[in-house]
């Protein structure tokens, strides 16, 4: 009699040595895996273990934290000095191993962590389910071909995941393994062919009629769609065509073809981007405070990332591809500025980041081809035709999106403040606990809201995020994070114009670059050579997809091999303001910390196997699965 079988720090899709035991592992946990599939409800239930391991991100890395947006150079985590055994901490600190990596052995809260082993567990579910389905006694036809097609997908997904992750260093697995099964002759894959059998699932996805495009009631909420099988598609192709994983061979002129033909599937089955502000009583009111003068489209990029998308034949939110089933908690106490409620900051925005918003007449602020002048950051390389930034004023005429996206010194928030001012908080002082408008004072010395070394309520940086926080919440307020947003239509938009300029469609990737800018409120970008446009094309995906995960892994895509995160990683920079007596400030950049942050090296491209299972891997198979410098 066949069973399921539970694997602990094993590769559980290959079903091999050191595990705990073997478990019935049946939706009621008592009978065989014949019984769940003569079972027409058993069947139903046990597609539920292909969706178990779906991970929540956002902010729920441990502990509340947003994992890979602090891990790389879009913002500093204040749990790094008052929490240092925890994840940031360890990272920048190069406190990791292949037996004991912070970004792996932590909790799975939430889904998020020990990547290898859930991942295998439910690409094992899924083949499982895949191979039994068609035999299965399924009471309606049109459920067995959509469950097909939803375990397709969701195996697709877990593979893409595990590639951005740790790379080159899986198999292609189609069929579930037994014990019995000879495992020596299992086979390392190219990044490209592990696309290919993703985009293979993918694509039975999509040639299932009875899968939809869109998940229209709540009941069904968290379910995939073919919308996001073009997605996985746009996304994984562009990675394989990327320098850290091409092998050296040129994969534009497919991932253009991909991208283009994804995107239009997309736009013709109804997603677009989101272009309206629809609750203009919260986010064009002035005490919500976006953007100089209530700009539009500050507000319409702030209410996109704190609404949930709902689930409906013809929802206002027609831009989100797949969002996260839960939410993100009561993010204005862990993850916005600690101080209104004492507790932590958690994601401190970088001046790199900040540096990337342009300013509104589309020029950028620095030099693209040389933005620093130092290894640490600290000498800007202005850009000299732009006529608009000034150092002494930097936060003015900025991008709108910025406004939507980062606190900054003298920025205001309405909103309950669990304090009563002091002082020295000149701007502030005096005000009582309670609901009232407060500048956001980023200065040394400021007591509740300036920049320390230290302090888990302050700000590193010299800046709080704003961009999944809703403009007043709080404890009288308690409106959490919306869902997070696995994919949505400009990420797919912005990955088609990156793969048609290095394809040489510059017309075609210009044209694509300019619907997110226009969206924005930003100028469209000129003519320009083709590595000019690759270079705001990249600097385009910062500023439209900041602190949403995916800089953590473009700085990788974009280096070769060989290569480390040095000019993005080693060093992140703060801004130091100083308060004059009369009420003007000082701008100084300086490291966020006088020492490096040590998770830059060649290495740190990928995450490390498992060592128990590399060893395994290296055992049975007797080739090297271990990524390089682990």
């Amino acid at each position: 009699m066949k069973r399921i079988y539970i694997y602990s720090l094993l590769l559980s899709l290959l079903a091999m040595g050191a595990c705990k035991k073997a478990l019935d592992m049946a939706p009621d946990g008592k009978i065989s895996i014949n019984d769940v599939f003569a079972d027409s409800v058993k069947v139903g239930a046990f597609l539920n273990t292909c969706y178990a391991n779906l991970p929540v991100k956002g902010t729920r890395y441990f502990f509340w934290s947003r994992g890979p947006v602090a891990w790389s150079d879009d913002a500093w985590d204040t749990d790094a000095e008052s929490e240092p055994t925890l994840m940031a901490g360890r990272l920048y600190n190069g406190d990791a191993t292949a037996g004991n990596h912070p970004a792996l052995d932590i909790s799975t809260d939430a889904g998020n962590g020990k990547y290898w082993e859930r991942y295998w567990t439910s690409i094992r579910n899924c083949a499982l389910f895949i191979s039994r389905i068609d035999s299965a006694n399924v009471s309606n036809p049109t459920d067995r071909k959509r469950w097909r097609a939803e375990a397709h997908l969701l195996r697709a997904y877990y593979y893409s995941e595990l590639l951005k992750w740790f790379g080159a260093a899986v198999p292609v697995e189609r069929e579930p393994h037994n014990f019995t099964d000879d495992f020596s002759k299992l086979k390392k894959e190219s990044y490209y062919n592990v696309v290919k059998f993703i985009m293979e699932d993918c694509d039975a996805a999509l040639a299932t009629e009875e899968l939809p495009w869109r998940i229209t009631i709540s009941a069904e909420s968290g379910r995939v769609t073919k919308a996001l099988a073009e997605a996985i598609k746009s996304k994984m192709m562009l990675f394989a065509a990327s320098p850290l994983y091409n092998e050296g061979k040129n994969y534009w002129e497919e991932a253009y073809a991909v991208n283009k033909a994804s995107l239009a599937s997309l736009r013709a089955n109804g997603y677009a981007l989101y272009n309206k502000v629809n609750l203009p009583h919260i986010y064009l009111a002035e005490e919500a405070y976006l953007g100089p003068d209530k700009n539009p489209y500050t507000a319409l990029y702030n209410e996109y990332f704190t609404q949930v998308m709902a689930y409906a034949d013809n929802p206002i939110d027609k831009e989100t591809i797949f969002q996260s089933r839960d939410g993100q908690g009561n993010i204005w106490n862990i993850d916005g500025i600690g101080a209104q409620d004492g507790y932590k900051s958690g994601t401190c925005p970088t001046q790199e980041l900040v540096d990337a918003y342009e300013t509104i007449n589309g020029q950028p602020i620095l030099n693209p081809d040389n933005p620093y002048l130092d290894e640490k950051h600290t000498q800007p390389n202005y850009n000299t035709a732009n006529t608009q930034y000034n150092p002494a004023k930097p936060y003015e005429n900025r991008d709108p999106r910025f406004y939507a996206s980062i606190y900054y010194n003298g920025s205001k928030r309405k909103a309950w403040w669990g304090f009563s001012e002091v002082k020295e908080s000149y701007e502030n002082y005096p005000a009582p606990i309670g609901n009232r408008t407060r500048v956001v004072a980023t200065y040394l010395g400021e007591p509740q809201t300036g920049i320390s070394p230290s302090e888990r309520k302050a700000t590193r940086t010299g800046y709080f995020e704003r961009k999944f926080l809703h403009p007043n919440s709080g404890n009288d307020n308690p409106v959490g994070g919306a869902n997070y947003k696995y994919f949505r239509l400009g990420e797919v938009i912005l990955n088609f114009a990156e793969a048609a300029a290095e394809a040489d469609k510059l017309g075609e990737a210009r044209t694509a670059v300019n619907e997110i800018r226009a969206r924005a409120g930003m100028p469209d970008l000129p003519d320009m050579p083709k590595a000019q446009l690759i270079q705001r094309i990249h600097n385009e995906r910062r500023v439209e997809l900041a602190m949403e995960e995916h800089r953590y892994f473009d700085v990788r895509r974009w280096t070769s091999p060989t290569g480390d995160l040095s000019k993005t990683g080693k060093w992140v920079t703060a801004m130091e303001i100083t308060r004059k007596p009369d009420g003007t400030f000082t701008y100084k950049r300086r490291p966020v910390r006088e020492t490096e942050r040590r998770n830059y090296t060649n290495r740190f491209l990928w995450l490390p196997v498992p060592l128990a299972e590399a060893n395994r891997l290296l055992s049975i198979t007797g080739a090297n699965w271990q990524n390089t410098g682990w």
